[in-house]
């Protein structure tokens, strides 16, 4: 198999003369960019999930309004449950990354190969890329479903806390709320991550192609560079065109949850998706359901741009490693 890569750009890339990696390698470099991407971004995804699920107004002139800023809820976190309330949820997490990341960039990597062989499309388009990056982070989603859950629960929850471990959330959810409480927010997740993830992958190879345009003197010396730079790009195009599904997902996945919520103000019942967001609008306004949008582009921008930086420097070490080997 030839990917991308090696060639540094991410997919099959039927010009990367010979040079290949496993689809093995795929996976495993797929999973330690979302794993060590996850440490770094952990605070910002949980003050991000706390914007989301506030009913109030994120705003200082709201008396009744536990969060609202970046700064200001990072204090109150920090005073009130202490620095590794940041990291609440990271066990989920990681497993949420790791598996996400390796089911997304290998299951990429197969679909654009499968393209360039089975039709006449070119595997580097913009539409390819779209609706590749699109089925792969479904199948993703599917796959870890659950995980996501247990982490928005984790993040959700503040003191005293509802779950004390993992094996106890997963108990407790299920004797309370069934086996579908692993699946709550399913519906606008996966109507989310489709064009997320294609406008993800397409624009991050847009972006590039963009920058050796404007920069083709440049040429390799600055790799790593231009890869955070348009994974960064990338990230923060895709959540601002899709972030309102995002957050309706957030509020969905906490049904059921409410105690665990009394201590942060207002808490709402929703019967679905439609409901969620007819009740969203009649009571927040539009701005509602761009809640947390701040630091959910900063996280999107650091997040994105690290997977890309790390993904392809993974995959470059392993063809290196490949070939100091032959």
């Amino acid at each position: 198999m030839l990917y991308g890569p090696e060639a540094g750009m991410v997919g099959y890339d039927p010009k990367a003369d010979g040079r290949s990696i496993s689809s093995f390698e795929v996976a495993v470099a797929g999973s330690v960019s979302g794993l060590v991407t996850r440490v770094m971004v952990s605070p910002l995804d949980v003050i991000k999930i706390r914007f989301q699920l506030q009913i109030e107004r994120l705003s200082r002139s709201d008396p009744s309004a536990k969060y609202y800023g970046i700064l200001q809820a990072g204090r109150q976190i920090l005073q009130e449950e202490g620095l590794a309330a940041f990291w609440k949820g990271h066990v989920p997490a990681q497993l949420l990354s790791i598996g996400y990341g390796a089911v997304q960039f290998l299951s990429f990597e197969l679909l654009t190969e499968l393209v360039h062989r089975a039709t006449e499309y070119d595997a580097r388009d913009f539409s390819v890329h779209f609706a590749c990056g699109g089925l792969s982070a479904s199948a993703a989603t599917l796959a870890v479903q659950p995980v996501d859950v247990l982490r928005t629960r984790f993040a959700a929850q503040g003191e005293p806390k509802v779950y004390k471990t993992l094996r106890d959330a997963v108990v407790t959810m299920y004797r309370t709320e069934g086996p579908l409480v692993f699946y709550k927010g399913l519906n606008p997740t996966l109507i989310a991550i489709f064009p997320y993830a294609g406008f993800q992958f397409s624009f991050y190879s847009a972006l590039k192609h963009v920058h050796e345009w404007v920069l083709p003197a440049q040429g390799r010396k600055n790799e790593n560079l231009k890869n955070l730079l348009c994974g960064s790009g990338a990230g923060v195009i895709s959540k601002t065109l899709t972030y309102p599904l995002d957050l309706l997902k957030k509020r969905l996945q906490v049904g059921g949850f409410e105690r665990a919520r009394a201590t942060f103000g207002q808490v709402r019942s929703y019967r679905g998706l439609l409901h969620c967001a007819q009740q969203v609008l009649r009571e927040e306004g539009p701005t509602g359901f761009f809640k947390g949008l701040s630091p959910s582009l900063l996280k999107a921008a650091l997040s994105t741009g690290f997977v890309f930086f790390w993904y392809e420097l993974f995959c470059n070490l392993f063809h290196h490693m490949k070939k100091a080997d032959s």
